[in-house]
């Protein structure tokens, strides 16, 4: 039976009607995503057509989902709301905090010893709070939700950018930071700006060497890093009910990678065949009686640019396979104008390491595709020139692989089967290089490839691609290498081509694990004691943020003027920085250290206008905070784009930045700094950018009159005496200027509820 299965039947149970009142206020057909919406809505049925891309609503998500990494700080949160247990179903999986260095066992009995005390704080944390927990090694959080939470119709919030992976079983599944995972397990509203939608139709069906990985791909260029911001994905056709359930799940995942809110496929036959192959079939018959709602109205498919914001039509018969990169996922090249951009770029064509897995691609579909190329190399007598790694996605698939015989074409071509976590994906791979400095090139079926997110190593070209194309592409060691018409030279001199992968979308003889990693909560958790070493430097106790008062925003200093793309990554840097995600003192020595300074050009290195030393920036914004000077960090366009982590936005409020003034934001970004009590603002004019000056004393005007749809003005008094002034525009509603003056919104939950 599946886990909470009376909440999801109470889900459907309102679905129909849900959905029929909202349908007769918004007065139209539906699509699917708006079904999920207003049947989620937290005042209950309807009462108004919210406009998309405008209103702000708040919703009642089923469950909460979180990663070890992100869950530290918003459990540290938790425990401040008051609250005796977690208001919905809620989980804590641990698979970020486990380095990639040898092999599976030793690097997963490493992280075990080395985060010992964090492993105990969220396992006593979830015990408490009643809270569902998943030790190491039982897999990536994303996966392990699709095996065992998620259903279609469901909402759902995680701690992680990548939680629609969930989209591919049919629910909302949303990336939030740890502070709206707070309001939800505190039985709190959860506030989303009612997102805008895009359809994408896929006709055709795939075949050969391309997959469901090559649509999201091909959509990445189509949309770029920030096309889908504030949009939610729908894909629909013949060519999406053709597509696996955990292909659905890849296209859904690596949407994050255009910035949208979520993704999602309608419910369908491959669904149904997913859960009763992982063991719910009782969701699956109770999903089967509301199958109509499961999916758009049938006006929407017949005529979807009535209905959609933005349609997008992909024939996946004609689709190329495509390999995306480097430095950012929108740079889609199809396969046969690969090569040629290789060329003509100058990249490293020499392929030093192919790396498949991750959250994005670790089923059971993608390793029989990538085996079934690894035994042709085999076969073939062929010899691999990359290093290659191989990190299923959670137990059940590594235990059902090797029981399949999978596992083993990997290890004969010289291939590491890793833990069953994040590893390489976010940095957490201890990389053999001799020489860091030189320009180099590997090849992944993750998700991400921002300069220096997989290894540290800015010279590293990080290119993305399916499970099936990396392996073909580590075993000819060379960028330019086509699997679908070049030859490969094997050991007896022979030119071989390699045959077209072939996949088995579940495992005949059904999924097996001996372990799946779960630990229930207690029943009662009221005696169960959490304590933190107040000498710890892994963990540490909350501070509330102190209010906010308009005076505060007057004499600041510039800490940073960012140039180009400044992710979560240059903001708080993962990778070793993630033991202290539990620590907010120590983690905020990474703050913005990977952010480009815009007038030297280099990384953690500005000036302190007090001294007019040029230092690190944690160190500077610490100088300021010791004088009580606040300061302000000045962004480019989508800033804060990647990763859900919340440091990103604690770290700033912590070392004293009043104000964040950007070109644009990211999302899930500009909701985690107004989360924590920050100034999240943008230029009126992104041209006002380049007014800004190294030396500026910045003074931000109109916040004793700060509303919703009002204008501030920010004024800079330049080192010679002269001023300027500029319009800044921001998103806040009367309820996060609520967050605001409260100093956060977690503090205004505890005002609110007399904590």
């Amino acid at each position: 039976m599946a886990f909470d299965i009376d909440m999801i039947r109470a889900v459907y149970d309102r679905m129909g009607d849900r959905i029929t009142k909202a349908r007769q206020i918004v007065g139209r057909p539906l699509t699917f995503a708006e079904k999920i919406l207003y049947s989620h809505l937290y005042e209950g049925n309807a009462s108004e057509a919210y406009a998309r891309g405008k209103s702000y609503v708040e919703f009642a998500p089923d469950r909460v989902a979180m990663q070890d990494a992100t869950a530290q700080m918003a459990l540290l949160q938790f425990m401040q709301a008051g609250k005796k247990t977690v208001a919905v179903p809620s989980t804590v999986h641990c698979d970020h905090l486990i380095q990639a260095e040898v092999g599976a066992q030793a690097d997963l009995d490493k992280a075990k010893t080395n985060n010992r005390e964090v492993y105990e704080f969220l396992s006593s944390v979830s015990n408490k709070y009643g809270i569902g927990f998943w030790k190491p090694g039982a897999g990536i959080i994303h996966q392990v939700v699709l095996e065992n939470y998620a259903f279609p119709g469901g909402m759902m919030i995680g701690t992680d950018s990548h939680t629609p992976n969930a989209g591919g079983l049919g629910m909302i599944a949303i990336g939030v930071g740890g502070a709206d995972a707070v309001d939800v397990m505190a039985g709190m509203a959860w506030e989303l700006k009612f997102p805008k939608l895009i359809g994408v139709k896929l006709t055709g069906r795939l075949s050969g060497w391309t997959s469901a990985k090559d649509v999201i791909l091909k959509v990445a260029g189509i949309l770029t890093v920030k096309g889908g911001t504030g949009y939610i994905v729908e894909y629909f056709g013949e060519g999406a009910e053709a597509i696996s359930c955990t292909g659905k799940s890849t296209i859904c995942n690596m949407g994050a990678e255009i910035g949208a809110t979520t993704s999602l496929f309608a419910y369908g036959d491959a669904m149904r065949r997913y859960l009763e192959m992982t063991d719910r079939k009782d969701i699956a018959d109770e999903a089967d009686k509301i199958r109509e709602h499961l999916r758009a109205d049938e006006e929407v498919y017949a005529d979807p640019e009535q209905f959609y914001d933005q349609v997008i039509e992909i024939n996946l018969s004609a689709l190329e396979p495509h390999i995306n990169g480097p430095f950012t996922p929108d740079a889609a090249w199809p396969i046969s104008e690969f090569a040629q951009a290789v060329k003509e770029h100058g990249w490293p064509e020499e392929l030093e390491v192919g790396l498949i897995g991750s959250c994005t691609n670790s089923s059971y579909e993608d390793i029989t595709r990538a085996a079934s190329v690894a035994q042709q190399a085999i076969d073939k007598k062929l010899k691999v020139r990359s290093e290659y790694t191989v990190t299923p996605g959670s137990e059940m698939v590594r235990y059902t692989a090797e029981r399949d015989g999978l596992l083993e074409p990997f290890a004969e071509i010289g291939g590491v089967v890793l833990a069953n976590a994040c590893g390489p994906c976010i940095g957490q791979w201890a990389r053999h290089m001799k020489d860091p400095s030189r320009k180099n090139s590997i090849i992944t079926s993750f998700n991400r490839n921002f300069a220096k997110r997989n290894d540290g190593n800015p010279n590293t070209h990080a290119f993305v691609a399916s499970p099936e194309i990396v392996t073909a592409m580590a075993i000819a060691g060379d960028l330019t290498f086509n699997p679908l018409k070049d030859t490969l030279r094997n050991e007896q001199g022979e030119e071989v081509m390699l045959d077209e992968p072939q996949g088995i979308e579940m495992p005949p003889k059904g999924f097996s694990v001996e372990d799946a990693g779960y630990e229930a909560p207690a029943a009662d958790g009221s005696q169960v004691q959490v304590v933190v070493d107040p000498n710890s430097d892994r963990l540490q106790l909350l501070e509330p943020f102190k209010p906010n008062r308009p005076d505060d925003f007057q004499e600041l200093r510039l800490l940073i003027k960012a140039k180009g793309k400044c992710t979560t990554d240059h903001i708080s840097m993962a990778g070793p920085w993630l033991k202290y995600r539990g620590h907010l003192d120590n983690i905020s020595n990474n703050m913005l250290i990977g952010a480009v300074n815009f007038y030297n050009e280099a990384t953690n290195k500005v000036k302190n206008q007090l001294s007019g030393v040029y230092g690190e920036v944690p160190a500077t914004a610490r100088a300021y905070k010791r004088e009580g000077i606040g300061s302000v960090v000045v962004g480019d366009d989508n800033y804060g784009e990647g990763s859900s982590r919340e440091h990103a936005a604690m770290e700033p409020r912590f070392l004293g930045v009043k104000a964040i003034l950007v070109k644009s934001f990211a999302r899930i970004h500009e909701t985690n700094l107004k989360k924590q009590g920050m100034l999240a603002i943008t230029f009126a004019d992104p041209a006002d950018y380049n007014r800004i000056q190294e030396d500026d004393v910045i003074d931000i005007l109109g916040l004793d009159n700060f509303r919703p749809d009002s204008q501030l003005t920010v004024k800079l008094t330049h080192a010679d005496g002269s001023t300027d002034e500029f319009n800044v525009n921001h998103t806040y509603n009367e309820g996060q200027i609520g967050w605001f003056w409260a100093g956060s919104a977690l503090n205004l939950i505890k005002q609110q509820e007399g904590v």
